[in-house]
């Protein structure tokens, strides 16, 4: 039975890494490596792309919440 409440999730990002990935340090917290910079906000969109495909969700199921501009962020996974 799949329920409708969202996960609200503390995301740690590291942009300019080597390869996409997504690690988890907790029940509901991750840290998440990204390849794309931190500028013009390309490092968000590519975490609202990994995340998407990891939860296996559509993309504008994925939201962030806070932290636009910081490392540090909350994100919304609806389900």
């Amino acid at each position: 039975m799949k329920t409708n409440i969202p996960m609200l999730l503390d995301i740690r990002v590291v942009p300019k890494a080597g390869r996409n990935l997504v690690k988890r340090e907790s029940p509901t917290s991750f840290k998440v490596y990204l390849t794309k910079p931190a500028t013009k906000g390309e490092a968000n969109e590519e975490l609202i792309k990994v995340l998407a495909e990891y939860f296996k969700v559509k993309r504008y199921m994925v939201t962030i919440i806070k932290g636009d501009k910081v490392r540090g962020k909350l994100v919304r996974i609806a389900s």
